[in-house]
């Protein structure tokens, strides 16, 4: 009996001396030692072990140039699905970032491997920009991190943290960062400073900013995403640069959240200067500080400067987006084409290019779908190209019968099929209202609690797990309430023109209709739901009901301040005021109310309505030169 548990231990040992070599050879990249030294461990009977099987795997992956990921990730899957993890059992394993090589010789080491091998499965999903199903990956050791040894506690602390970040659920990223303070002792707290940071305005056409540097390299600590966290959730801590990148980007953010978009800019210029001169950039750091500089200008109205910025990052990003599938896993997570194209579509659209908008919207919203902003912006589009159309047509003077031929050009053509036609901006903002509907039902308030703020902690603490963020419009960062009634009632009155020019004058009248019953709705909407519900009304040959909505007393009752910060025509009190009651006049006339029509068009006198007007006039001449037929 002593003789048999002597050569055991002697065996064990002699297997763990050779783990050891093994992972030795791994980290000086010689690879196929390594293999070698793993494949005497089969010949030993050791085969069976799971972490021989992970390690191997693993091994194989680095040795091709860390480009097979999809042949790592079926062994992985194969290994999760043949081992059942162990609760409580834990694994020693070497490396911050990236694939994990797992070394542990325990009895049941068998949970360990799973352990590793789980964590590096939810690691390819995070570099393949995958995050839910990185999320979902995650889950079980998330679930059980207080069983789990310090090592791989971190590894899995940290890409949780990453994974709630990229998916903008900060309100989460908060309380699982005091979760790992407070129940876990894995982070020390961050400095803060007295001077509370002024909260940034988030508008309906929110831009994406990139984070410098590679979110999956060695830099990325927890003390660094526990900065970034705060710096997010706009929490005051003091930012101390420690000569890289990272850092010195993170404060660039933090002054952008301030709104200081001259310091953030400044910042950002020396990051790039610093790193061109010691030989540090690469097409990854170029990227995302182009792009930082396209929101910062963006943000400003600098549109033009914005959009160069953003064709900037587009070229750099060409570079690590070439030929994607032969590259590592660390290229593909910094490849951001997707948020770099959406906010160049948001650059587009201010600069009324919509060919270009529409254009650069077709690529995210393959990926962001169920983004409404996305959709609303698609449909903006092709309402600007429809507008740019109809006021080329009326400078050429175009024929009433070509004018027709022309405006009923797009009737063969499907629905669904992208293009930039008032029927595919239609069902683009069906698809904006349904999941805007959607996401309003289920909004997230935050209810403050009368508790102790003792209790109220420990409960944020035990409950960050159900904790929820209003992040519907990823890529950009979670919507308040105040901008999600904006963006219905944008989408209500895009809805409602489109309807009315194509004709569908009931469905344009239910939109404006209840864009005057949304919260919170502002006066140039208000307008435009009045105007669109009478042109409406109109159309259905009911006048009496439209000379309801074009009461022009209204009109002097809005805010001047909504209608001349807006990018449209009506941009005085005044143009709105001779709009209303110009299309008043056009309602009297379908009434045959002539004096009080001629009366109403001699005072307008905007250069927004004074041809139509004009026109008007002649026409009322006309009719009320012949007598009414008996």
């Amino acid at each position: 009996m002593d003789f048999a548990e002597t050569t055991r231990t002697q065996n064990e040992d002699e297997n763990y001396s050779l783990l050891c070599k093994a992972h030795e050879q791994f980290n000086n990249n010689e690879y196929d030692r390594c293999l070698e030294l793993l494949q005497q461990l089969e010949s030993k009977g050791e085969n069976s072990r799971p972490i021989l099987r992970h390690n191997t795997a693993v091994v194989n992956y680095y040795k091709s140039g860390c480009t097979q990921h999809a042949t790592l990730l079926q062994d992985l899957e194969e290994l999760v699905l043949d081992v059942k993890p162990i609760p409580g059992s834990g694994s020693v394993a070497s490396g911050t970032e990236g694939v994990t090589v797992g070394l542990s010789l325990k009895h049941g080491g068998g949970g360990s491997a799973a352990t590793v091998a789980r964590y590096n499965k939810a690691v390819i999903y995070y570099h393949r920009h995958m995050y839910a199903t990185a999320l979902e990956k995650l889950a079980p050791l998330v679930g059980r991190m207080e069983a789990l040894e310090k090592t791989i506690l971190a590894l899995v602390a940290t890409l949780q943290l990453q994974l709630l970040l990229a998916t903008n659920q900060l309100n989460r990223a908060e309380a699982f960062l005091d979760h790992l303070q407070y129940k876990l002792n894995l982070v020390s707290s961050a400095p803060t400073i007295e001077a509370t940071a002024a909260a940034a305005t988030v508008g309906s056409s929110d831009p994406v900013v990139a984070r410098v540097g590679n979110e999956g390299s060695k830099g990325t600590s927890l003390q660094l995403l526990q900065l970034l966290t705060h710096v997010l959730n706009r929490k005051p801590v003091l930012i101390t640069e420690d000569g890289s990148p990272e850092y010195a980007a993170l404060k660039a953010q933090q002054y952008y959240i301030m709104k200081d978009f001259q310091m953030a800019a400044k910042q950002l210029m020396r990051i790039n200067n610093e790193c061109t001169q010691s030989g540090t950039i690469t097409p990854h750091l170029s990227t995302c500080i182009a792009n930082n500089m396209g929101v910062i200008h963006l943000r400003v109205r600098h549109y033009a400067i914005a959009a160069k910025f953003f064709q900037n990052a587009l070229n750099f990003d060409k570079q690590l987006a070439f030929n994607l599938r032969q590259r590592t896993l660390q290229t593909m997570s910094s490849a951001h084409s997707c948020e770099i194209l959406y906010n160049l579509g948001i650059a587009m659209l201010h600069l009324r290019r919509a060919k270009e908008a529409f254009q650069c919207f077709l690529v995210p919203i393959k990926q962001y779908h169920s983004n409404p902003r996305l959709w609303l912006r698609m449909a903006e589009a092709c309402i600007m190209q429809h507008e740019a159309k109809v006021q080329e047509e009326e400078r050429q003077f175009l024929p009433a019968n070509e004018h027709n031929a022309r405006k009923k050009q797009y009737a063969p053509q499907s629905a669904a099929v992208p293009e930039l036609t008032l029927e595919f901006a239609a069902l683009c903002l069906r698809n904006a209202l349904s999941l805007t509907l959607h996401y309003k039902a289920n909004f997230h308030v935050v209810v403050l609690s009368e508790d102790s703020p003792e209790q109220k902690s420990d409960l944020d603490q035990q409950s960050w797990r159900h904790l929820q963020d209003n992040n519907f419009c990823n890529p950009s960062k979670p919507i308040s309430i105040e901008s999600l009634e904006n963006m219905l009632a944008a989408i209500y009155a895009a809805h409602s023109y489109v309807s009315l020019r194509l004709e569908d004058y009931v469905t344009a009248l239910e939109m404006a209709q209840q864009m005057l019953h949304c919260e919170r709705l502002s006066d140039a909407h208000k307008l435009l739901a009045h105007m669109y519900a009478a042109e409406a009304l109109m159309r259905m040959h009911k006048p009496t009901e439209a000379r309801d909505h074009l009461d022009p007393s209204f009109v002097g009752t809005l805010n001047a301040f909504d209608l001349e910060t807006r990018d449209w025509q009506l941009k005085s009190l005044d143009a709105a005021q001779n709009v209303v009651r110009y299309n008043l006049a056009v309602v009297m006339a379908m009434q045959k109310d002539y004096p009080k029509a001629k009366t109403l068009l001699s005072t307008l006198t905007h250069a927004v309505v004074s041809p139509k007007a004009l026109t008007l006039r002649r026409h009322i001449d006309t009719y009320s030169a012949y007598p009414a037929p008996n």
